[in-house]
């Protein structure tokens, strides 16, 4: 199961849910962790982050080889309610790395889980968002 996550944080762009095992494979690979809050299925912002910025080809090629992807979701719909693990492992994120709520936060974080940049809302520019994360590249 481990090998299967670090095929798909590092080949296929795909975003965790654990915060260990994305650290973990951000210092095996020496990557940066870019974490995501996102309210998934009731912030405006967010879906339009995800599906403009997150989706884009020109990101998703950025992230494979620099990037571990992380997401912290706090969907509000019955339906979409998380596995009571999921959300507490979420919750915790959220005390440490985002504890104003803000929605949509992206959050820059080295190996350690040192906060680097943070950025507030959506991203209008892709190109703009991956310079600034360049700056902090390992």
């Amino acid at each position: 199961m481990y090998l299967l996550t670090i095929l798909l944080f590092n080949f296929l762009g795909v975003w965790g849910a654990d915060f260990s095992e994305a650290q973990q494979i951000a210092k095996q690979n020496h990557k940066l962790i870019l974490l995501n809050f996102s309210g998934s299925d009731w912030c405006g912002p967010c879906i339009k982050l995800k599906k403009d910025v997150f989706e884009s080809a020109e990101f998703q090629s950025f992230a494979e080889s620099n990037l571990v992807l992380l997401r912290a979701d706090f969907p509000r719909l019955k339906k979409n309610q998380l596995a009571k693990d999921q959300q507490s492992k979420n919750d915790l994120l959220a005390e440490k790395y985002n504890s104003s709520g803000k929605f949509p936060l992206t959050v820059l974080l080295n190996e350690q889980g040192k906060v680097l940049k943070e950025w507030d809302g959506y991203q209008p520019s892709i190109s703009k968002f991956i310079f600034e994360i360049k700056q902090f590249r390992l």
